[in-house]
């Protein structure tokens, strides 16, 4: 199960950190992965953590967002920096066990398991 936290108001500008713990596994050979949804929009791809090896970033987040895991903690975390109004969504994080190929990372179907959602509002 995945837990997911760290969601709230913030200005443009600002920052929040999402966290993402998980129960009953551990993170050590999952990818995780961070997906959001706005309002009236389908859930869109914004960072990977592969496994193997290799961060994933969609182009909007990248340079602002960083995704780190840490296995002893079994808790994922998303740290927003420079948060813009277009960032307001409800942020998921989803983990996939076993090998996540290249050209899977983006998809959401790719992943087994899905934390619950946090909502991230940011004012302009």
């Amino acid at each position: 199960q995945l837990q997911a936290s760290g969601g709230g108001l913030v200005q443009a500008g600002g920052s929040l950190r999402l966290s993402c713990a998980a129960s009953g596994r551990t993170f050590a050979t999952y990818s995780l992965g961070w997906f959001r949804q706005a309002p009236g929009k389908e859930r869109e791809f914004v960072s990977t953590l592969r496994s193997t090896d290799g961060t994933y970033y969609a182009g909007s987040v990248k340079g602002r967002f960083t995704i780190s895991k840490f296995d002893a903690e079994n808790t994922a975390y998303l740290q927003m920096n420079s948060l813009k109004p277009e960032d307001t969504a409800v942020y998921y994080c989803a983990a996939r066990d076993g090998r996540l190929i290249t050209s899977e990372v983006e998809r959401a179907g790719a992943y087994d398991y899905w934390g619950q959602g946090t909502l991230v509002t940011v004012s302009s």
